[in-house]
Parts: structure tokens; sequence; C-alpha cells
């Protein structure tokens, strides 16, 4: 599995939300709405979710190993890390 293209979107809100990512797999495949987080210890992305009638949130879609998160997230984390060095206006709002 590669990940072929990566879209970032950065939040113009103040808050842990700092983007929100689109990934391409293989030229085949799309996963929306990957969120880019600050946390107490540094930026994490977490998956997309939805509310379920519990109240809970849960994931839509998700890597089933940690090597496959872990991949993911470095992937992500770089490519969100070179956006902030452009010069683009934030477009974006806090979903």
């Amino acid at each position: 599995m590669q990940i072929t293209d990566v879209r970032v979107r950065k939040v113009a809100k103040e808050g842990k939300l700092k983007a929100v990512v689109s990934i391409t797999i293989d030229d085949e495949f799309v996963v929306h709405d990957i969120k880019v987080i600050e946390g107490e210890k540094g930026m994490f992305i977490a998956m997309p979710s939805k509310k379920a009638l519990d109240g809970e949130y849960r994931d839509i879609a998700h890597p089933i190993n940690s090597a496959t998160r872990e991949r993911i997230q470095s992937t992500i984390l770089e490519k969100y890390e070179e956006s902030l060095e452009e010069e683009e206006p934030v477009v974006v709002d806090e979903m």
C-alpha cells in the first residue's frame, strides 16, 4: 500500500484541530476527513468518524495495525509541516 497523494486543508480557527486531510492510496482509493490535531504530547491524526446513536464516535475507516497507522500518520504530518511553509491563505473552518 502506497500513499500516492495527500491534500491538506488548514483550519482557520484557533484550537486543537489544525487541518483536515484527504489521502489517496495506490492512486485508487481516497480517504477524506482525516484530522490533524495538536495534543498535549504533540501532533497526531484522527481517522474519519461518525457519531453513533449512543453518543460515541466510531471510526468510519482506519488502519488495522500500528505499523500502517504510523506510516499514514508520519506521511500526513510531514505534508502538514510542509503546508505551514506555504503562503496560501487558510480557508477551511473548523468542522
